[in-house]
């Protein structure tokens, strides 16, 4: 592993220290604080101010972020984010604005979210829309609380049973074991879709929903997705849509058309606000009509020409997160899609599957495609004739395109693709990125039948170099601690 930067504690010389704060001719009064009070085993670097920032401005330039570089993390969608959403967020009137002030001195607000809540509704084929979930697990959660909501006010308490695909997303059987389900499984077709035989033999009326995302973690649209609702529609069960990969089909179809009853969206991957680093996010849910009442209060309403906080849902679930949501993200997902509209939209996500379809039509003769189809927004190849042969693993694939100045795909999911690579473009890559990736990858496969040896020790070139990701994971050390001397 190469050595870092030294650690700002290692530059630390006595004496050099920054400012000092000066007790003479100051014209303050200071105190001295008690020696009780004070701490003795405080070691703070004394370091100048150029050199501190010249330390963090060298970190900052480890970070690998989509501002500096090719990010073709699969199902994540890590594509630019217009630099007008800051500004939009950052004005006056909204990034001052008190959560708590009255309802008449934040019409512009108010009515930003109810706008917003207008459009997701139509883009979205939904009839109701609440902005108070803060992420994508975050609107999970809050869709299958609606779920158990909804059946329990029918009394329907044996349904207790959310089926979803063998190529979910593992928050789903996350988030429905944590809102009191129970999860049972459907496998995949040779087409990558749902087993609709399958499907069938294991809905009964215990079953309370299906929980999907479409087009799937594959990166395929699921061609039977109608005949799928029927059949729930029938043992009187709700849809569930994930919307994690929405970007592929905005303004082409609707999860409300498709015969789904409540949505999450993630607006860091749709609608272009900012995603990674720990939040903050957002993940708005739509319903249909039959599940208005069981929103998350307050929503935003009209009464009067004025906007309002609604909190008189006979049937809500109640709040899921402090106050209406993260505000500042639902600013920039507004400002996205005001500055695109419907026909950008609509392009947004064109331009993502035929960026898809084009790495994916580059890549087919070199790695094994699972899934003969046309994908849609982002495709899965697999590494496993590859490890066969060579005894080069996806892993050392993901790490030899470190080396090659680009972000490394989602390795080994989903889980039903032996050495799995997820990869998505996003619609903001340009052809020339596109083609000096596919070169890029193109390398990589001949290294491994030419110098198999040469990529296990890969990446020699970044910051840190292999490390055991296992070891890191289980045994993980961050904090710096002070060799004695």
């Amino acid at each position: 592993m190469k050595k870092l930067e030294k650690l700002i504690f290692e530059k630390s010389v006595q004496g050099s220290g920054t400012y000092r704060v000066s007790t003479s001719n100051s014209g303050a009064i200071i105190n001295e604080i008690p020696d009780n009070l004070k701490r003795q085993d405080f070691d703070f670097p004394e370091v100048p101010e150029n050199e501190v920032m010249r330390h963090f401005l060298k970190l900052s330039r480890l970070n690998f972020c989509v501002d500096e570089g090719f990010y073709p993390l699969g199902s994540c969608t890590m594509k630019y984010n217009p630099k007008i959403n800051e500004r939009v967020a950052s004005l006056e009137g909204f990034n001052e604005l008190h959560p708590l002030v009255p309802m008449d001195k934040c019409q512009g607000s108010l009515r930003l979210m109810y706008e917003l809540s207008d459009y997701l509704k139509e883009i979205l084929g939904m009839d109701s829309v609440s902005l108070q979930p803060v992420a994508g697990a975050s609107g999970e959660m809050t869709g299958l609380k609606i779920i158990r909501e909804y059946h329990k006010v029918k009394g329907n308490l044996h349904k207790k049973i959310i089926i979803m695909p063998d190529s979910a997303h593992g928050t789903n059987p996350a988030s429905a074991m944590m809102a009191g389900f129970e999860v049972r499984e459907v496998k995949s077709n040779d087409r990558g879709g749902v087993d609709i035989e399958n499907l069938k033999s294991v809905i009964d009326d215990n079953v309370a929903g299906f929980m999907v995302t479409n087009p799937n973690t594959l990166g395929l649209y699921d061609e039977n997705i109608e005949e799928i609702a029927a059949l729930f529609h029938e043992k009187d069960a709700l849809l569930y849509y994930d919307g994690a990969n929405f970007n592929a089909i905005m303004g082409k179809v609707k999860p409300g058309d498709m015969g789904f009853d409540i949505v999450h969206l993630n607006l860091h991957k749709t609608f272009a606000t900012p995603h990674g680093g720990g939040g903050p996010g957002a993940g708005p849910v739509g319903v249909k009509s039959k599940l208005s009442n069981f929103l998350p209060v307050p929503v935003i309403s009209k009464k009067d020409n004025k906007y309002i906080l609604d909190y008189s849902l006979q049937n809500s679930i109640g709040k899921v997160h402090a106050f209406y949501g993260n505000f500042a993200v639902l600013i920039k997902a507004y400002t996205y899609i005001r500055m695109l509209g419907k026909d950008g939209l609509r392009k947004s996500s064109e331009y993502a599957v035929l960026n898809a379809n084009y790495i994916m039509e580059r890549l087919k003769d070199k790695y094994s495609v699972p899934y003969k189809r046309t994908c849609m927004h982002e495709f899965v190849i697999s590494a496993k004739k590859i490890k066969k042969e060579t005894g080069i693993s996806a892993m050392d694939i993901a790490k030899a395109l470190l080396d090659k100045g680009y972000h490394a795909p989602t390795m080994y999911f989903p889980l039903i693709v032996e050495e799995a690579l997820m990869i998505e473009p996003t619609e903001t890559e340009t052809l020339t990125t596109l083609d000096e990736f596919c070169q890029a990858m193109i390398e990589i496969y001949n290294m491994c039948y030419n110098n198999a040896e040469e990529m296990h020790s890969m990446p020699k070139n970044t910051p840190i170099t292999r490390v055991d990701d296992v070891k890191a994971a289980r045994n993980p050390k961050i904090n710096y601690y002070k060799a004695k001397l």
